[in-house]
């Protein structure tokens, strides 16, 4: 009994001890943080932001349209004078075919118009001759008139014979029926001269379309461009309807996206997208959506977007890759930047337990080690929350729930509320409590 009293008054005085251990290790460190002096830190006040979701889809470029120039006849290819990649202007001579058949076909139908034309002259003059024809009949006609009213009043009056009178009348009425047949002839004549000014008009039309036929044997570019491929060689022997070339427009270029149908919402007509060619990683294009299609694939689900892409400065080509996207915007969130998770440090290396002489695991920032979390769970991290007047503030360390990461910036979950003042930057590592200064750098509260 009295051994179980004294282990009892020795459990007892080593409690106490342990006690008035704690007290003066705690008293110790407050009086060490008391005597630390305040830390300088850049303080940011939390406040709500939209950030910029982006969706990357890569693509290939091509030109916004491709024009194939072909034969318009048969014949052989004497030369094609353009290679791929050369630029072409609209109207400019490209190839050129044989032409020696369509040349005579050209000279017989123009031999052919000038044979009608001769026609037209012919009938134009023998108009001339039945119009003068016509003017000596009308003189006959009016001579033999008056002769009969003369002798007609002659032979009234018992001057001549009755006879002299009936002669002269007749003589009257065949010079009449001369002049009518004359103009007839003239009307004749002028429509022999229509005739042949029609039948003049139709070889024209020929020759006109034999001329327009040789001038196929010059192929012209339809277009401005480059030459993306030569279909054909010099020597070759062309059918209508056989290419020669491709050309592309490069004035724009097009890139093909294909994109989730889950993701299609986000997407929309005439809408303004950022590009990046890895050609020209330093420079930013934009483009615009010009076609959403109305069909997706069955299998893999995917709609494709034609992006087009102006291309002022002809740097853009065929085939090059083409990063493109497409920017939605959030829901308002409080966002800090991620700087102020890395004020409460990086997590140090466990210390060895005594008796296993093993390394216990240490205790991971979550900040600064996302990916130790699960995956599904939310993400957490350390910021310094600026607490106590102005004239001496201290910092407290909370916990917050992390979103996603963009441009520098976090998105809080919770943890923290608008307007709070948090630690962005500090000049050493903080601790919960740590007294801080302001620095000039720092946002002041409205």
């Amino acid at each position: 009994m009295k051994a179980v009293w004294i282990l009892a008054t020795i459990a007892s005085l080593s409690g106490v001890t342990a006690s008035c251990t704690q007290s003066n290790k705690d008293a110790s460190q407050a009086q060490v943080q008391s005597q630390k002096p305040a830390i300088a830190v850049d303080v940011a006040i939390a406040s709500l932001e939209a950030l910029e979701g982006k969706n990357e889809y890569t693509g290939t470029t091509a030109p916004i349209r491709e024009v194939s120039v072909k034969s318009r006849l048969e014949g052989r290819l004497l030369d094609l004078n353009v290679d791929v990649g050369d630029r072409v202007e609209a109207g400019q001579a490209i190839a050129q075919l044989d032409d020696a058949v369509l040349s005579a076909t050209v000279l017989q139908a123009e031999a052919e118009v000038a044979a009608r034309e001769a026609e037209v002259s012919q009938a134009s003059a023998a108009v001339g001759n039945a119009r003068a024809q016509v003017e000596r009949a009308r003189l006959e006609y009016q001579q033999a008139q008056a002769d009969a009213n003369r002798l007609s009043q002659l032979a009234k009056d018992g001057a001549v014979s009755s006879q002299t009178a009936e002669t002269a009348i007749t003589r009257a009425r065949s010079a009449e029926q001369s002049l009518r047949s004359a103009e007839q002839q003239v009307s004749l004549q002028q429509q022999t001269v229509g005739a042949s000014s029609q039948r003049v008009l139709a070889q024209e039309a020929i020759r006109l379309r034999e001329q327009e036929r040789q001038s196929y044997t010059t192929i012209t570019a339809p277009i401005n461009g480059i030459v993306l491929e030569r279909v054909s060689e010099t020597g070759n022997l062309l059918f209508a309807g056989n290419d020669v070339v491709k050309l592309g427009d490069f004035s724009q270029v097009k890139v093909i996206v294909l994109i989730s149908e889950l993701e299609i919402s986000k997407v929309r007509l005439n809408q303004t997208v950022n590009i990046r060619f890895d050609t020209f990683p330093d420079q930013k294009f934009t483009g615009t959506v010009r076609r959403i299609s109305p069909v997706a694939d069955p299998v893999a689900r995917l709609i494709p977007v034609e992006v087009i892409v102006p291309n002022r400065d002809n740097k853009l080509g065929s085939g090059q890759l083409a990063r493109v996207q497409f920017s939605g915007k959030q829901e308002r969130q409080i966002a800090i930047a991620e700087t102020a998770l890395e004020v409460a440090g990086r997590p140090t290396p466990a210390p060895k337990d005594a008796n296993t002489n093993t390394q216990t695991k240490p205790k991971t920032d979550t900040k600064s080690s996302p990916s130790a979390t699960d995956k599904g769970k939310p993400k957490t991290g350390t910021v310094f929350v600026i607490t106590g007047d102005q004239k001496e503030p201290k910092v407290l360390a909370r916990k917050v729930t992390l979103g996603d990461r963009r441009d520098g910036k976090v998105v809080i979950l919770s943890g923290l509320k608008e307007g709070d003042r948090i630690v962005v930057r500090s000049g050493s590592k903080l601790q919960d409590g740590d007294s801080v200064k302001l620095s000039v750098l720092s946002e002041s509260s409205k």
